[in-house]
């Protein structure tokens, strides 16, 4: 039986708490002095143009990067609170594969370009514990026709694909498991505008019906508006504004957002 009192604490703890984040190399600042929560089912945007300092602050939270100041901490699927980067290499790899998802902005970076479509969705279950063959096939096809993949392709390579279906590929693998926090790295560059909007479509879609949280990184205003509940905006690795989404896209009060909206406006 579930202990009500951990039920209440769980309840008032963040998923994910984020505490004075700063990485350095040398005398330059990657990021600097960054905190904030996300509960469950929230999605954070952290936008500014490249070199800000949001890919660098999004490995630091994700355990891909080691800080330099602060602490990033996690609450599991069992109420435990887990300090990120205090906890042993094996527990982070275990997060990635079980309760944490990471989209990368190149899809060659988050798929096995060696193995079929299929295999790269099953892998990730077996990830979680599943052993059955055809157990796994099928719920491999059924996430491939979620993220609109001909279940036909399920025994091609990745590299047959379109960057677009990449795209959608390396989504598959990372939902199929289910996870409680996803990590998104400008999961719309590159593609081109038509696709881009297919699969923010999509991903609005997926994130709502599963009630993630994601951490979202993006120069896309259009994208961070379409997907983010809140938004901060970096600069030389500074948080300059943050907000709900729409209060900072509509009456944004930095010089730097406000340049930043222009721009879109503009363009």
């Amino acid at each position: 039986m579930a202990n009500p009192a951990a039920q209440l604490q769980a309840e008032d703890t963040p998923l994910l708490s984020v505490q004075g984040i700063s990485k350095f190399y040398g005398d330059r600042a990657g990021c600097l002095d960054v905190s904030f929560d996300l509960w469950p089912g929230e999605i954070i945007g952290i936008v500014g143009e490249s070199g800000s300092g949001k890919s660098t602050l999004l490995n630091c939270i994700a355990g891909r990067l080691a800080p330099t100041m602060g602490s990033v901490r996690y609450r599991g699927a069992d109420g435990d609170v887990c300090d990120v980067h205090a906890a042993p290499e094996p527990v982070r790899r275990m997060l990635m594969r079980t309760e944490w998802g990471f989209v990368h902005q190149n899809p060659r970076d988050g798929l096995r370009r060696n193995v079929s479509a299929g295999a790269n969705i099953g892998e990730r279950l077996m990830g979680v514990g599943m052993r059955h063959y055809g157990n796994i096939r099928g719920k491999a096809l059924r996430w491939l026709d979620r993220v609109e993949i001909d279940g036909t392709r399920i025994d091609d390579l990745p590299g047959t694909f379109s960057g677009g279906m990449q795209q959608r590929l390396q989504i598959a693998r990372n939902l199929v498991s289910a996870p409680r926090l996803v990590f998104m790295d400008e999961p719309t560059g590159g593609l081109d505008v038509s696709v881009q909007a297919r699969l923010l479509d999509l991903l609005r879609k997926l994130t709502a019906e599963m009630g993630l949280a994601v951490v979202l990184v993006t120069h896309d205003l259009a994208a961070a508006r379409l997907l983010a509940h809140r938004l901060m905006v970096m600069r030389q690795g500074h948080v300059v504004e943050a907000g709900l989404t729409d209060q900072v896209l509509d009456d944004p009060h930095h010089p730097y957002t406000q340049l930043l909206v222009s721009s879109i406006l503009q363009g």
